[in-house]
């Protein structure tokens, strides 16, 4: 019997590893002369054709030519009859057809399958092959194809219509996943298949009908492949699986999308008349699809949440698994759950974890274990079943199990899990070991008394066997305990110089011997650590070298032991023979440091860096301005961010190009939002194309986005502040003052204008121009409008009132015109604040020498009472946001609930200069907070400024 892709392998084969399918390209392609032979031998060609798809799918690439070559010998083979062998063809053409050339000529052939009278495995395979290589202006000539085939009473040729149009005719995208993200070119052809598409969803057909041709002359199968067909019988094979509803209910959500209300109305469709109950929708697939999309809903628009929770609870009591899961999960991840909706969800998952299925047990406890982060009191009540799962055979569930009770115990049981947790650390893999360790990292925080035993056990975990990941997030670990937990200080320093005396990972060393630098000289016998430190000068290569240089001269310059000084230098002056010049030029340096005090505060001392980011932006608008070769440039006005803050934005990649109208939250495979820097540098070079703002001068600071209205209304518009020397400039764009889009399709807005007008009796701004909008349509949408003021005193505040002034137009809907008369509207939009944090920017110095510096400098102390705040931890987040400043020390987390001290450091660029903030705070039950907040600025007018912001 032939087959086409079952060969078992040779016993030759299995040793080598390689499959009988493998060739090199060259052999592939001078054997598919076969292609050409006659008579045609189907069992070769199928052969030929399962080498080539083969040798793409593991990697292999072909020229242009050599693609171009084998497709079109491949389509030779449509003249033969048998079934398996055009299957074959069929899934060579998909694969071929992204790297040959004129694919378009084997259309007609293709043509002739979809028709309604061929084969049911042919037209499926047709269907899916002509969306690979159609051209995108054909789209709307094969349209009554695929409408048919949507429709059409058999569930393989509907499902294929509807999955080839994720791909018409987007011929780059390989699989459904990837369409999911980027929708077809033709999507205006495709949206016009909403009707069809509704039809697959709401088929009612009890079971469905799958018509299979099978060979009688055996060894056929109900997918065709096998020896070639005698004469044919139709043979029904019956399916209830319903999978066109999942295939049609994710089109229909591509094609209504931008419709919020429309997905809302699809939603309460298929969720049945009673939430949970009544749903047509017979496809567990499609309906996990449904809560997904109602996931999103309520997460884009807060108001609905409450209705579309009632389908998710109803989802919770559904007879498949996995829609009851699905829905839990949802709810699980929500924010601002309430506890008696969590509960549900939980109850859900709870019953899971005595499943007998290891897939829901497995489910359930890593849904738990991630809860237990945000919710640990709400998982608490599932730790009876889940301490009965740490003896389960399957260590993945067993892992999950014993993480979400470490994140959920108490004090009492962790000495307990802690021996539990060592008897199976030895059989489960790395990445399951880092799961653990990450637990237990959280554990020490929370349960700092009981350090002893998890650095034991930390320490002995760093000693096994275990990949770069695993053994970093032990480090990692044993770094938290040594910033958090003072009485694990000097005995997680001993274990991490153990560790580096036989640590393969130089990034690790480089970490560790840093670390030792930091926290070495502070301890109460700093000597002791020299020796391990040392060992890497001697036996390590050059990077751990110039680390351990480093090290030892923080030792030197930050240690009082005069004796112990001596010594450094010692070793450092052995340094200077080194092979390396890297650890020659540092130890050099540092021997300069010990000798000029000024040298040693500025290239060892120093904990904060300036941002690279702002002083690039900064940089880049010195050099474009002409006017600015008259001056230096002012260094101050860069802000400086601490160095794990710098090497936290240095490990993330730049995503200017995702900066834009702020909407809706991005979805969890989407790039991070764009740094503060990124959006000023953004915000720099699109005012630069501005000619009426050429003679402001460079822009000092950008607010963030503000939403102005709601996010389901008929026009969405959000503001950023640009603040320069002498004026303000407020926007409506993709990423300027105003961002402004109109969601209504049918209509044009022309004269798009914003009228601000000052709330105050004594404007402290003037209006010097708007920039309006000319056009403005729903393709275009969003747009920009600008409105400048100039100020009247340097940093003025005050709040305008704004409304968005259009003449609006209807669209003729046969010619897609404006129509010539309109009529002029306004909208009432929120309004707009200028205060504190418009001036003042984040920036990071030490605290204490800088409020020491100021002290001179003018000052002021006020104290106030904050009877609305239910907490020191509230305030403090208050505060932060009201002055747009960045919090020292940790301190805007508090460590007391009844008495903090907040510090804050901010810089006001323009020449403002730095600005520090001490904000000491008692709290009790009916009186709130009470704040004394003292200020210290380099200009009187920005304690004013500051004293302004949280007074009023």
């Amino acid at each position: 019997m032939a087959s086409f892709a079952m060969v078992l392998p040779s016993k030759k084969e299995e040793e080598s590893g390689l499959s009988s399918y493998y060739n090199n390209k060259t052999t592939i392609i001078q054997e598919a002369r076969v292609f050409n032979e006659s008579p045609i031998s189907p069992r070769k060609c199928r052969l030929l054709l399962t080498r080539i798809v083969y040798l793409l799918c593991v990697g292999e690439t072909l020229t242009s030519q050599e693609a171009t070559s084998l497709f079109f010998g491949t389509t030779k083979l449509f003249q033969h009859k048998d079934s398996a062998l055009r299957q074959a063809v069929y899934m060579a053409i998909k694969e071929l057809a992204e790297s040959a050339e004129d694919v378009i000529m084997v259309t007609s052939s293709i043509m002739k399958d979809m028709q309604p009278n061929s084969e049911v495995i042919y037209r499926s395979n047709a269907i899916r092959a002509l969306s690979r290589i159609i051209d995108p202006s054909m789209a709307q000539g094969i349209e009554r194809f695929f409408k048919a085939a949507i429709v059409d009473r058999n569930p393989n040729v509907a499902s294929a219509a509807l999955v080839s149009a994720y791909h018409l005719p987007n011929v780059a995208s390989a699989a459904l996943v990837s369409a999911y993200h980027s929708f077809p070119f033709a999507k205006d052809v495709v949206k016009r298949w909403a009707n069809e598409t509704q039809e697959a969803v709401n088929t009612k057909s009890s079971p469905s009908f799958y018509d299979a041709t099978i060979g009688t002359g055996g060894g056929g199968g109900i997918l065709g492949f096998g020896a070639a067909p005698q004469p044919t019988t139709q043979n029904t094979i019956i399916t209830s699986s319903y999978c066109v509803q999942y295939h049609a209910i994710g089109l229909l959500y591509l094609i209504r999308q931008q419709d919020r209300m429309a997905v809302t109305k699809m939603i309460q469709q298929y969720s049945g008349t009673k939430p949970g109950a009544g749903s047509i929708l017979k496809n567990p697939m499609s309906i996990c699809m449904l809560i997904r999309y109602t996931a999103k809903v309520m997460e884009e628009d807060s108001n609905l949440q409450r209705p579309m929770l009632e389908f998710i609870d109803g989802w919770l009591r559904h007879k498949s698994d996995m829609v009851n899961y699905e829905a839990a999960r949802v709810i699980c991840e929500m924010k601002n759950v309430s506890p008696q909706q969590l509960s549900k969800a939980i109850s859900v998952l709870q019953l899971f974890l005595s499943s007998p299925k290891a897939v829901l047990k497995f489910a359930a406890t890593r849904t738990l274990a991630a809860l237990a982060l945000t919710q640990p009191a709400a998982v608490a009540t599932c730790n009876v079943d889940l301490e009965a799962l740490i003896a389960d055979s399957n260590r993945s569930v067993a892992t999950y199990a014993i993480t979400t009770l470490l994140k959920t115990g108490n004090e009492a049981s962790v000495d307990r899990l802690m021996r539990q947790i060592t008897g199976f650390m030895a059989e489960i893999t790395d990445e399951f070991k880092v799961i653990i360790v990450e637990a237990i990292r959280s554990l020490c925080l929370k349960f700092p008394t009981k350090h002893a035993s998890m650095l034991t056990f930390l320490s002995g975990v760093l000693r096994d066997e275990g990949g770069y990941d695993f053994k970093r997030a032990v480090v990692e670990a044993m770094f938290d305990m040594v910033k958090f937990i003072a009485d694990a200080k000097e005995q997680a320093l001993s274990h991490l110089c153990e560790f580096i005396e036989d640590c393969e990972f130089t990034k690790l060393s480089v970490r560790i011997l840093h670390l030792l630098g930091m926290e070495g000289p502070k301890s109460p016998q700093p000597a002791k650590y020299i020796r391990f430190i040392y060992n890497r000068v001697v036996l390590e290569n050059a990077t751990v070298r110039a680390a351990a240089v480093a090290s030892l001269a923080k030792f030197g310059i930050n240690s009082i032991d005069s004796a112990l000084r001596k010594s450094i230098t010692v070793l450092l002056n052995r340094c200077l023979d080194d092979v390396d010049d890297e650890v020659r030029d540092r130890a050099a340096l540092y021997l300069k440091t010990f000798k000029e005090k000024p040298l040693a505060d500025a290239y060892v001392k120093e904990e904060s860096v300036f941002s690279l980011a702002a002083l690039e932006s900064k940089l880049v608008t010195y050099v474009k301005d002409p006017s600015s070769s008259t001056q230096a440039f002012d260094i101050s006005s860069v802000p400086k961010i601490s160095r794990s803050q710098a090497a936290q934005d240095a490990s993330r990649p730049s995503t200017l190009d995702t900066i834009g109208v702020p909407t809706t939250k991005k979805a969890s495979d989407s790039p991070p939002p764009p740094t503060a820097a990124e959006k000023q540098s953004a915000y720099v070079q699109q005012l630069a194309e501005v000619p009426e703002f050429a003679s402001y001068g460079s822009v000092q600071n950008s607010t963030e986005a503000t939403e102005l209205t709601e996010t389901e209304t008929e026009y969405q518009v959000s503001c950023v502040t640009h603040i320069f020397a002498e004026h303000i400039v407020f926007q409506a764009s993709n990423i300027h003052p105003f961002n402004v889009s109109n969601t209504l399709p049918d209509t044009v807005l022309e004269n798009v204008s914003v009228i601000m007008q000052d709330q105050i009796e004594e404007p402290t701004l003037t209006e010097d121009f708007i920039i309006p909008l000319p056009t403005l349509t729903s393709s275009n949408s969003p747009s920009i409008i600008y409105v400048s003021f100039s100020k009247n005193e340097p940093y003025p505040t005050g709040s305008f009132a704004c409304t968005l002034k259009f003449v609006t137009k209807e669209l003729d809907p046969s010619t897609g015109e404006p129509e010539q008369d309109g009529y002029e509207d306004e909208y009432q939009i929120d309004e707009i604040e200028v205060g504190a944090p418009d001036y003042i920017i984040p920036n990071y110095v030490t605290f204490g020498a800088e409020w020491d510096r100021l002290r001179t400098s003018p000052s002021i102390t006020e104290t106030f009472a904050l009877s609305s705040m239910e907490s020191i931890k509230a305030a403090c987040d208050s505060i932060i946001e009201v002055l747009n400043m960045e919090p020292l020390g940790g301190t805007e987390t508090p460590t007391s609930t009844s008495v903090h001290t907040l510090q804050l450091s901010g810089l006001v660029p323009g020449g403002g200069g730095k600005v520090v903030v001490r904000c000491r705070m008692t709290f009790s039950q009916g009186a709130g907070v009470t704040l004394e907040l003292g200020v210290r600025a380099e200009k009187q007018e920005i304690c004013d400024l500051v004293l302004d912001a949280v007074g009023g």
